[in-house]
């Protein structure tokens, strides 16, 4: 467990960046104003993003594309169904791309078996704490060998 700041969120989502590959998918837990977003806008940077990134809770996928790694940054929030899925083409974006999930749990339980899969949760004095667990497909490559606190 990482216990992050604001900074060492950007710090984390740099770290995430690095090891990001074609095909990844990334699944970011945790309650509203836990921090997903801000960890995806640390990785979007560390990738090459230059403006802003918005939370996609309304638009539930928004693309990256004009990076050294093409991120589909989706916001499940609003899904009901995971029948749903289907429609927003989410596993086509992991042909060239990475695919970063807020509220992953509904999608529901099979979805991404591969992923792996970060929980944020707040701490009374500000920080965030960030757990993961980590498939066999990520083992080697997270966490990172730094601490980004």
């Amino acid at each position: 467990m990482w216990q992050l700041d604001e900074p060492a969120m950007a710090q984390a989502g740099a770290a995430l960046a690095g090891v990001l590959q074609a095909g990844d998918v990334v699944m970011l837990s945790g309650p509203l104003g836990a921090g997903k977003t801000t960890l995806v806008r640390g990785v979007l940077a560390a990738l090459g993003h230059e403006g802003e990134v918005p939370s996609p809770t309304f638009a539930i996928v928004q693309p990256y594309d004009a990076i050294r790694l093409p991120i589909a940054h989706a916001d499940l929030y609003r899904i009901e169904d995971p029948a749903e899925l289907e429609e927003l083409g989410l596993d086509d974006q992991l042909l060239d791309g990475a695919l970063l999930v807020e509220w992953p749990e509904r999608a529901g339980e099979a979805a991404w078996p591969h992923a792996l899969r970060l929980s944020l949760q707040p701490l009374p004095d500000g920080r965030r704490a960030l757990t993961w667990d980590v498939p066999k497909s990520w083992e080697g490559r997270w966490p990172p060998p730094q601490n980004p606190t």
